[in-house]
């Protein structure tokens, strides 16, 4: 199978916006958030992306700043991969890339950590940043290697057995060990304990003191190959933990949006960036004609000009000159541009583009009913 490419990566996209783009903006709403972070040479906009959304709400409920710690979820969360890679008998992906569910189920689970409880990104590897470029591919080797006999197998589980890589007949032994090795090698072990400000913390009880509550959050998203008002798991590689979203039309999900914003919650949102994504302006808006409908959406997503390849974090609206509306957008590329890792999104760009949001069940509507999935 051919590798997909990584979430947020280097990606090819257009940076130079027409003569059409808008060339100023003036802010409506602006909710409080962290700083800029930059996840340099790393799939990791998931993970990013969810953390800045997360800290946003300690923003909210506390009044709190806090650094969270994004390679503490990775360690955490490339471990989970790869047992789950392991329990598929190989056919499953193995990514840098993942979706906010992967944070939200890390931090259920093992707790979270301060920035400074770990060490800085890619300071292991002689980087100032997070660079990847060496550590995943050898973690997917490694991975594959536990039930490949060959390494990662290029056909699908339909070729015939002299096709196909030879698979073990059972896992490889000790390879939790061996997977933890190089993940401890590239972003560092996980403290079992810390200090923050004075007071020793596990990361679960230093998660508890947040203020967070991780059953709080839920995913929307708005497709028509699936029943409205129901939950499915979205169809993208990168969502290997199976955690399904709520199906709504795509002009409830943008009312949604706006309303939660208006009462104060910011947006964590997933999504794609491909095209009239504009780098070098950092703004994001759609050609001249092109009209955000629910039938578009479903075109775009069946033949691949849609998927879902970032996440960000939405936290205001704005006006262009001419009054377009847009969304105020953290992202996860560090403090570039003319915003300083700031960027504009037309509201009909995210209408169009939107894989999901990600927001506190709190900002839904009081009559929207939204029974648990499990």
């Amino acid at each position: 199978m051919k590798r997909l490419p990584v979430i947020a990566s280097i990606l090819v996209i257009a940076v130079i916006a027409s003569a059409q783009g808008p060339k100023s903006f003036t802010t409506v709403k602006e909710l409080p958030i962290t700083s800029v972070k930059n996840q340099f040479r790393s799939g990791t906009c998931w993970d990013f992306g969810t953390l800045g959304y997360l800290e946003s709400e300690i923003l909210r409920k506390t009044g709190k700043t806090y650094d969270l710690c994004e390679m503490f979820v990775v360690n955490k969360d490339y471990m989970d991969c790869a047992t789950h890679y392991v329990r598929m008998h190989g056919y499953s992906q193995i990514s840098e890339g993942g979706s906010c569910d992967d944070v939200i189920e890390v931090i259920r689970r093992y707790g979270i950590c301060p920035e400074d409880a770990m060490p800085a990104p890619g300071s292991l590897t002689g980087d100032s940043l997070a660079n990847f470029k060496v550590f995943f591919p050898e973690l997917e080797r490694e991975i594959s290697s536990i039930v490949w006999s060959e390494g990662k197998p290029e056909l699908n589980r339909f070729t015939t057995e002299e096709q196909a890589p030879l698979r073990n007949k059972e896992p490889k032994k000790g390879w939790q060990e061996s997977v933890q090795a190089v993940i401890d090698k590239y972003v560092g072990a996980c403290p079992e304990s810390f200090i923050y400000e004075g007071k020793t913390y596990t990361p679960k009880t230093f998660a508890e003191s947040l203020g967070l509550d991780m059953d709080e959050y839920v995913s929307l998203t708005s497709f028509t190959h699936h029943p409205f008002n129901q939950w499915f798991v979205i169809e993208s590689p990168y969502k290997w933990r199976l955690k399904p979203s709520f199906n709504i039309p795509i002009d409830e999900l943008m009312d949604i949006l706006d309303k939660a914003l208006d009462a104060g919650y910011t947006i964590a949102w997933g999504g794609d960036v491909s095209g009239n994504f504009y780098r070098k302006e950092c703004v994001a808006y759609l050609p001249e004609g092109v009209v955000p409908t629910q039938e578009l959406r479903q075109t775009q997503w069946d033949d691949w000009t849609f998927t879902y390849d970032h996440v960000m974090l939405i936290y205001g609206k704005a006006v262009d000159e001419q009054g377009k509306p847009y969304y105020l957008v953290k992202n996860t590329w560090g403090k570039h541009g003319p915003y300083q890792g700031i960027w504009y999104m037309s509201r009909d760009f995210i209408a169009l583009n939107t894989t999901y949001i990600f927001l506190n069940r709190n900002a839904l509507p009081t009559t929207m009913e939204i029974c648990r999935p499990y």
